[in-house]
């Protein structure tokens, strides 16, 4: 299948390598790019022949987050419940589905491109990567499940930190903090994620898939119940007034 925002391709070992493809905006969200890359990593989790995805943005960043141009002034509660859990269609199917998730972290993962980079089984970063978290700033809630996984992979002071300050991180600190799970020299991102990829492929995948399934479910907090928490607060966020002032003035 064609999408209009996102590639999609499997090589001959099993490797789907799933790639957001907005790069004149950094790869930012939109409703169409959301809605594409939930249908592609379904796709990906329901093909017999892909055995592990490689996720990544094309261009000079994964993703920049909510593309605040196409962001509504007048948003009512059915509108947001829709985007909010358009976004956490994609968290389910990286982090719950089936296949592990391989993510080539490059330029700038912002927002919910961060979360989709925390959402990933093995984020490998770029060292020039560069990522945080603006949504407190907006009034906004994280998306994601990364409640749960961040105190999971972090702890929790380094969860505060990411959560609530929303300060800019370099990948060396996010590795220090247990977020980035290797860094590499831009020039080497891609083939150290296919050498990943294809270490894995080359498992049993009933194995590999009932690893991720139990990890899924044992290693974090409650993700499930941490989704619903995140779509409620985020669903509130976009309700409120000031939320709306802070964002225009962000993206203007």
């Amino acid at each position: 299948m064609t999408f209009e925002t996102v590639l999609s391709s499997r090589d001959d070992t099993g490797v789907r390598t799933i790639t957001l493809n907005r790069p004149d905006v950094l790869n930012a969200m939109n409703e169409t790019l959301i809605e594409e890359t939930a249908l592609a990593f379904k796709q990906a989790n329901e093909d017999d022949k892909t055995k592990v995805i490689v996720f990544t943005g094309a261009g000079r960043g994964f993703c920049s987050g909510d593309d605040l141009s196409q962001h509504p002034e007048d948003v009512t509660p059915a509108h947001a419940r829709k985007a909010i859990e358009a976004i956490q269609k994609v968290t389910n199917e990286i982090s719950l589905g089936p296949k592990v998730v391989v993510g080539a972290i490059n330029g700038w993962a912002v927002g919910g491109g961060f979360e989709w980079a925390v959402n990933c089984d093995f984020p490998i970063w770029a060292e020039s990567a560069r990522a945080f978290f603006p949504e407190l700033y907006w009034g906004m809630f994280v998306t994601g499940g990364v409640t749960a996984l961040l105190p999971a992979l972090a702890g929790l002071n380094n969860a505060r930190e990411l959560l609530f300050l929303g300060e800019k991180h370099s990948a060396a600190d996010l590795q220090k903090m247990g977020v980035a799970w290797r860094v590499v020299a831009d020039a080497e991102l891609m083939n150290e994620a296919d050498s990943v990829a294809k270490k894995i492929a080359a498992l049993p995948q009933g194995a590999v898939q009932d690893m991720k399934r139990t990890l899924a479910r044992t290693a974090t907090t409650d993700i499930d119940a941490a989704i619903v928490l995140e779509t409620e607060a985020t669903i509130r966020g976009f309700l409120d007034p000031e939320t709306a002032e802070r964002v225009k003035a962000f993206g203007g």
